[in-house]
């Protein structure tokens, strides 16, 4: 009896949109993909598979991913590429309807059924669309193993998935449901299993970090998450991400300016700033107490950089409660800051309130908020001339040319260190060095010594 000959390995494409949350996923994904043999990291005018991981948080975000998947169909038609599959945010968001909108879809994988990715592949490519919509998960599953994407020098830990403290504007609890810490365990198998491959900085991820815990017996908590976590061995960098400010009590900020890993850094998004509007955001959190938060954050730590995120032309926003944001950025001086124009999302309640801001006023806003905090920037790189810093290394550019970040600098989301040395420098590894110049929000530095 003549011998089978094996099935060759399929080829897969594999594109990663949105936010590390995202990108944790994809990195999962990949590694499933890998273990059972697909060949990964082709270019997608020769894989036989195109695997879309999407963002659906805004509108901007869907109409990038439908772009991305239109472009995978158009290639289907034309290529060696026999299935399109769809994973992430926008068929938790979506569902369905996206096989309506863009015909041709083989597989639909929402977030929590990410580990099923292998059989939306396997699928018969002649049957109708797989589409894997239905899993619930009461605690979010392990991120391990995982194929990084990302530079040797750093990973993302996600320590909880979802949100529970919804937000008028945010569609991320109806994509991913409500808030569920992972277990310490779980956490500390995840944060040894990056650190053995090398990674440098672990950076804190969730949709709301601060959180961490409340769903747990109550001996468990961030700081004593952060506590246990500074003390693996391998560890250089440990930095918070996406903290929900009354979330953060004063144990954490204990913890973020005691342990020796920690670094000065935390990422804030505070929204706006205005009572009014905070109250139709749902956010919980008067200005009052914002500020008085911030005072204790910069008490405990007078080199805190602090990063966070502002929603413009939200409903009802007016010339004078826009001007109080820009007077509260001015006055705290961010080190970094995102701003978005306010989207009306279908779902959330913030789509239908009333006073809905026209679109060339939210232009507007957002112009003049960047514009201030490009002159604070600005002033923030001049004070830095001269000075020493540490500079983790991400990249080499070119043979002299290397990429990296201090301490006050997140990756992807923040601005840059930018090297030219005759020295040997690998990813990983910390160089101290002095700011010799800047080039708009990126930091020229020469190492020292």
């Amino acid at each position: 009896m003549p011998s089978r000959t094996p099935p060759k390995p399929l080829s897969v494409a594999f594109v990663s949109l949105g936010c590390a949350k995202n990108l944790v996923d994809s990195e999962r994904m990949l590694a499933l993909l890998g273990q059972a043999g697909y060949i990964i990291g082709a270019d997608q005018d020769q894989a036989e598979v195109i695997v879309i991981n999407t963002c659906g948080f805004l509108a901007d975000a869907c109409r990038e991913s439908y772009e991305v998947i239109r472009e995978a169909l158009a290639r289907k038609q034309t290529g060696p590429c026999r299935r399109v599959v769809v994973t992430g945010c926008l068929p938790s968001r979506l569902g369905r309807r996206l096989l309506d909108d863009l015909p041709g879809i083989d597989a639909l994988v929402a977030v929590n059924n990410r580990d099923d990715l292998l059989r939306a592949i396997a699928a018969d490519s002649q049957s109708t669309p797989k589409v894997l919509l239905d899993r619930k998960t009461k605690t979010p599953t392990r991120d391990t193993p995982r194929l990084r994407i990302t530079p040797i020098s750093y990973a993302y830990l996600r320590i909880s998935e979802g949100c529970s403290q919804h937000c008028s504007f945010c569609t991320i609890p109806a994509i991913r449901g409500p808030f569920r810490s992972k277990s310490p365990r779980t956490i500390l198998s995840e944060a040894r299993e990056l650190l053995t491959d090398g990674t440098a900085e672990l950076n804190i991820i969730g949709q709301d970090t601060t959180s961490y815990g409340r769903d747990l017996p109550a001996s468990t908590g961030l700081p004593r998450l952060l506590g246990r976590l500074d003390k693996l061995r391998g560890l250089n960098w440990l930095r918070i991400l996406y903290a929900y400010p009354s979330s953060l009590t004063n144990e954490t900020i204990k913890a973020i300016a005691d342990l020796p890993h920690l670094v000065h850094y935390l990422d804030l998004p505070l929204q706006h700033i205005c009572d009014p509007i905070l109250r139709r955001m749902g956010r919980r959190f008067s200005r009052a107490r914002t500020e008085r938060l911030i005072d204790r954050l910069f008490k405990a730590m007078p080199d805190l950089a602090l990063r966070t995120t502002i929603i413009v032309g939200f409903p009802g926003e007016t010339d004078a409660q826009f001007t109080e944001l820009l007077q509260f950025v001015h006055r705290v001086r961010f080190h970094a800051l995102g701003a978005f124009t306010f989207s009306p999302e279908p779902g959330t309640a913030a789509a239908d309130f009333p006073h809905q801001v026209p679109g060339h006023v939210k232009q507007q806003r957002l112009q003049a908020l960047m514009q201030l905090q490009q002159q604070i920037v600005a002033q923030r790189n001049t004070a830095l001339l001269g000075e020493k810093i540490d500079v983790l290394i991400d990249r080499q550019i070119s043979p002299r040319r290397f990429e990296g970040r201090y301490y006050a600098q997140a990756p992807e989301v923040d601005s840059l260190c930018r090297i030219q040395t005759r020295r040997s420098l690998a990813a990983g590894q910390i160089v101290p060095a002095i700011v010799a110049g800047f080039d708009g929000y990126d930091l020229k530095v020469k190492a020292a010594g």
